[in-house]
């Protein structure tokens, strides 16, 4: 009796470990059930299914009679289980939801559902069975309340867009792009700040509730622009979020085929993260921006009829509203000449990192111009950007090591910006990155192209996922060391003994916290 109540103590405690990871990755899909398939085709999706001690659990299942030694295994089992998951708590790695109303809710749920299940079963077998099948029944009651959350969501998002209709006065400005949205955001919100009572979308809330939301809880009557972050996941995205603000201004950052697995075909995507949706709902007394150096915007701007601008790097390309000249990068600097279509010039000097930033900075000058306001004055105001407002900030790390952390997002185009960032700095240099997901089928290429790039610029390069290792590997061709490894501490090791004073160390995408944390110096 003493030891099936060890175990089902063990039991419990590996539930809530389990209750906690499923509801965490579900939020971080934002609940959006393709993303959260799609996640199933990584090397990491598959391992959360078809994992070593999932298929133990399932030989014990299947093959050991009700008795006292598959007792003792059992509690072996959940005991080392137990151990490993006390030490991510005391470690600070353990993988739980950021702790919302919602993920609260459906945590409570889960908790009275495995309360009842545990009254319910009356074999080890029947625990063991809904210790295998604990993602399901997560995954089920999640998708149980959809209806509910749907209802929910239909009232915000009306209660939102009858705010956004009531007031007259507000100039809503939309952003979106396959990247670039939230550092341009960031820009121009800073640029129109200096004249204007400006409130932006917070951090990633680009989507449908995250708008509704920062419009209930945050607009306010003094409030005269709005500048609000769009993503989307499938076609029609971008049109219902340009129904609930009514932007009058538009933006377009730039395309890739980051999400193309999601959006199922190029079609698709460019309907909504490509412009169009948000080329739509411009009004006629209003304008889009777009990134003149992407192939796709490009199209698109050749294409609509509404009142258009462009910013392009260089003057020569198309003859764009504002472009670049006398550009001069440094390892913390960027400082160029902005000139215009109506033969006006300015000089910036923003304290930033990463030459593909211009591009951000532009379209956020330009728009800023149109608004009213005079280029001294937006030159004066780019001067209070924040490094960390760019999405790439250069840190000093331990062993005098230069850490530049990309570690916010990543894409195709960002991966290679941020490498030729990296060829800025002097001695060894790394990069730490995982392999991109929802590429669809231009992932092998894409993946092979990141591999000629890293052979262009880097001596190391930490791959952190397995899933197109292999192209990385085919596009560097030996002429640098790749390898894989997933362990921050393994990570660590690695780079403090290839990596001497003065090297440097690119982070790019969703690198673990924990080596961010030990690269850093106390």
């Amino acid at each position: 009796m003493i030891l099936f109540n060890i175990l089902i103590i063990l039991w419990v405690i590996i539930s809530v470990k389990q209750i906690l990871f499923w509801i965490y990755l579900w939020q971080l899909k934002e609940y959006h059930i393709p993303r959260f398939i799609d996640h199933f085709r990584t090397a990491k999706g598959k391992e959360l299914l078809f994992n070593k001690l999932r298929i133990l659990k399932i030989i014990l299942l299947i093959f050991f009679s009700i008795q006292q030694s598959f007792l003792n295994i059992l509690i072996f089992l959940y005991f080392i289980e137990t151990v490993l998951f006390l030490r991510q708590i005391f470690k600070k790695s353990i993988k739980k939801p950021k702790f919302t109303k919602k993920s609260l809710f459906l945590f409570f749920i889960c908790i009275i559902a495995l309360a009842l299940l545990l009254i319910m079963a009356d074999s080890l077998a029947e625990l063991l069975a809904l210790d295998i099948i604990m993602p399901v029944i997560v995954t089920g009651i999640i998708l149980s309340f959809e209806p509910a959350v749907i209802f929910a969501r239909r009232k915000i998002l009306k209660k939102a867009t009858e705010i956004i209709s009531q007031n007259k006065q507000l100039t809503v400005i939309g952003i979106t792009g396959s990247y670039g949205k939230t550092t341009t955001k960031e820009f121009l919100t800073t640029i129109l700040s200096s004249k204007y009572n400006v409130l932006c979308t917070k951090e990633h809330k680009n989507s449908e509730m995250g708008i509704a939301q920062t419009i209930l809880q945050d607009l306010k009557p003094e409030h005269k622009i709005f500048i609000v972050e769009m993503g989307a996941y499938k076609k029609g995205g971008i049109k219902m979020l340009c129904d609930i603000v009514k932007p009058k201004i538009g933006i377009v950052t730039g395309v890739t085929v980051q999400h193309l697995s999601l959006f199922g075909n190029l079609d698709n995507l460019l309907s909504a993260e490509g412009g169009r949706e948000l080329a739509k709902a411009i009004p006629d007394n209003g304008f889009i921006v777009v990134n003149g150096d992407n192939k796709y915007c490009l199209d698109l701007y050749k294409k609509i009829n509404i009142n258009k601008k462009i910013y392009t790097e260089e003057g020569d390309k198309i003859n764009s509203d504002i472009y670049a000249k006398e550009i001069e990068i440094t390892k913390d600097n960027l400082c160029f000449v902005a000139m215009f279509k109506d033969k006006n010039i300015a000089h910036f000097n923003v304290n930033i990192l990463g030459r593909h930033n211009l591009q951000n900075l532009l379209g956020a000058i330009l728009v800023a111009k149109e608004m009213g306001i005079s280029l001294d004055e937006i030159s004066d105001a780019v001067k209070n950007i924040k490094a960390k407002q760019a999405g790439i900030i250069l840190k000093r790390g331990i062993n005098n090591l230069n850490i530049i952390d990309s570690s916010y997002s990543s894409n195709p185009d960002g991966v290679v910006a941020d490498l030729e960032t990296l060829k800025l700095f002097g001695g060894r240099k790394v990069i730490v990155m995982p392999c991109l997901i929802e590429l669809g089928n231009q992932s092998v290429e894409e993946h092979f192209k990141i591999g000629q790039k890293i052979a262009e610029v880097c001596d190391l390069a930490i791959i952190t996922t397995k899933d197109k290792l292999k192209d990385i590997k085919r596009g560097v061709a030996d002429k640098c060391e790749v390898i894989f490894c997933d362990d921050p501490q393994e990570i660590f090791n690695k780079i403090t003994t290839f990596c001497k004073e003065g090297d440097a160390v690119l982070l790019e995408g969703r690198v673990p916290i924990e080596l961010i944390e030990m690269l850093n110096d106390k």
